[in-house]
């Protein structure tokens, strides 16, 4: 039987040495030291602020207003619903988005003066929407083209909302691949075209997934943002988590209903943070100095 103090030996013969045993030993020593320390840290700050709001004196009144347990509980079925709307409108606007966004990156890097035209028009589309407030183009869209009354257009609110997000964001989206594929060095293009590609396979098989790897990251990013902003639609009449929260909080002006749907959002958020987080250390975006908890 080994002895534990022994080290380890591997199936090739090869044991680490005493100088390298205690280096692993002090590394996992600090390890529990630091996860000690940051734990007890945390519970001290949760501490004082728990008990500095808890000691103010409008705080009874703000925990009776904002934060009832049984207020909560009771919004909670509806503002979930409209939540479903929220996840819904988030996911067809992002593979929209995805589409738009990147025949705009693609358009933005064509070559040749034939294709000035595209390439204006890609730049001044992104440029507009860029500069143009989200919730602008929302009421724009959703106000005033139904007002149009045009045949054949749908007047749903929760259509023109969806078409704001997927302009606006398929601008942002736009510049993100084009960075993506503007990184791309130009010796790839090169050897593509001298083994006999042509230039859409080169873009295809050799440029797009490159660049979309190298993206991945601050495009996830985007969709974070585009989860927490498909709430905006809500300003149109739809009834999302935020519009039943508000309708909840209209029966008895009780603010608990608000901070549940607060809740349901952060909780729609983390996961895909996380995923952004962890594709973003594969990739080596997070440097030596640490990277995000």
């Amino acid at each position: 039987m080994r002895n534990p103090d022994e080290p380890a030996v591997t199936a090739d013969g090869w044991r680490p040495s005493r100088l390298q045993q205690e280096r692993l030993a002090y590394r996992r020593r600090q390890t529990v030291r630091s996860g000690l320390i940051a734990g007890v840290s945390t519970v001290v700050v949760l501490v004082l602020v728990v008990v500095g709001i808890g000691s103010t004196p409008g705080w009874p009144r703000v925990r009776e207003t904002f934060f009832d347990v049984d207020r909560g509980w009771e919004a909670l079925p509806v503002v979930a619903q409209g939540l479903w709307l929220n996840i819904r409108v988030m996911i067809v606007c992002a593979i929209l988005i995805v589409i738009f966004g990147l025949t705009l990156a693609i358009l933005r890097t064509l070559r040749g003066p034939v294709f000035f035209p595209l390439r204006m028009f890609a730049a001044a589309y992104t440029d507009v929407f860029r500069e143009l407030p989200l919730l602008l183009v929302i009421f724009l869209l959703g106000f005033g083209v139904p007002a149009l009354q045009l045949r054949g257009l749908p007047n749903q609110a929760v259509i023109w909302g969806g078409a704001a997000l997927v302009l606006t964001y398929s601008s942002y989206v736009a510049e993100v691949f084009r960075a993506g594929i503007e990184s791309v060095h130009p010796s790839q293009r090169a050897a593509a075209r001298s083994l006999g590609l042509t230039h859409r396979q080169t873009l295809r098989f050799v440029v797009l997934p490159q660049a979309v790897r190298r993206v991945m990251p601050p495009l996830l990013n985007d969709f974070v943002s585009l989860q927490k902003d498909s709430g905006l639609i809500a300003v149109l009449g739809v009834i999302d988590a935020i519009r039943a929260a508000q309708l909840e909080t209209a029966e008895d002006f009780n603010f608990t209903p608000y901070v549940v749907a607060g809740i349901l959002f952060v909780a729609l958020t983390i996961p895909l943070t996380r995923l952004t987080d962890y594709v973003a250390r594969r990739q080596g975006w997070y440097g030596g100095g640490g990277g995000p908890v």
